[in-house]
């Protein structure tokens, strides 16, 4: 694969990535969306759906890793570094481009995101935080706890994505993708209570880049503060995922 396929490869398929996650973390957070309270299984199966159609989209330029966290596990493992930086690069701008992509699918949601008294209908409604549509937040902010969760998840992720390889018939039939989909929806079910399971730097640091500049009306901070636990904690996980993936198989 050609450095210009890895880079496009990534940066479409990572934006539609978070054109459906960060789009279902939309439709349930928002005022007057139609999916508004839908529930937390509902933004898993957002974010699997999310990864089955980025990743079947982006695999026959890239491969479809749409991930810092998979793409460093598989270097771990293979010790090819050379198209990391290519990997990365599509990664981050993919995740900023889909996050536009979200604000502008929501447009009217968010300029609605208004004071008390001062919603499009005339009645009394308080503004709803934003950032959690972009990116993860903590239930319980705790650096070491929520560190601890980023890394296992991510581990949960990693390990069975380099494991999948090894599955002849999966790769035969096409449907690793899809498998890893299911994956991505029982780690949001299983895991992702604590942090709101970013496992993946791009997919959550990317979106709060975008979110610190976009116009929307009292949306909150954008917790910097709290942001590199999101970034850090994945990567720790792939490294140990590629580390233990090469010395158990």
């Amino acid at each position: 694969m050609s450095n210009g396929d890895i880079f496009v490869g990534e940066v479409i398929g990572t934006a539609i990535l978070i054109l459906f996650g960060a789009g279902v973390c939309a439709a349930v957070t928002l005022r007057y969306s139609k999916a508004r309270a839908s529930g937390w299984i509902v933004i898993a199966f957002g974010w699997g759906f999310g990864v089955l159609a980025g990743a079947y989209t982006a695999a026959p330029l890239s491969g479809g890793q749409l991930n810092p966290a998979v793409t460093l596990g598989i270097a771990v493992d293979t010790g090819a570094w050379g198209k990391v930086w290519v990997y990365l690069l599509g990664q981050f701008v993919g995740a900023m481009l889909g996050a536009v992509l979200v604000y502008l699918v929501y447009l009217a949601q968010f300029q609605a995101n208004v004071r008390t008294g001062g919603t499009t209908d005339g009645t009394a409604g308080e503004p709803v935080p934003t950032l959690g549509i972009f990116s993860t937040v903590p239930e319980i902010r705790n650096p070491v706890a929520n560190l601890l969760t980023e890394i296992i998840a991510t581990v949960a992720l990693v390990l069975p994505v380099l494991a999948f390889g090894l599955t002849k018939g999966l790769g035969e039939s096409g449907t690793t993708v899809l498998i890893v989909s299911l994956l991505v929806v029982g780690i949001g079910l299983s895991l992702g209570g604590p942090t709101g399971y970013a496992i993946n730097p791009a997919r959550d640091l990317g979106p709060r880049i975008v979110h610190t500049f976009l116009p929307i009306p009292h949306k909150g901070g954008s917790d910097w503060g709290y942001a590199w636990i999101p970034a850090v904690g994945p990567l720790i996980g792939g490294a140990l995922a590629g580390l233990v993936y090469n010395a158990a198989f």
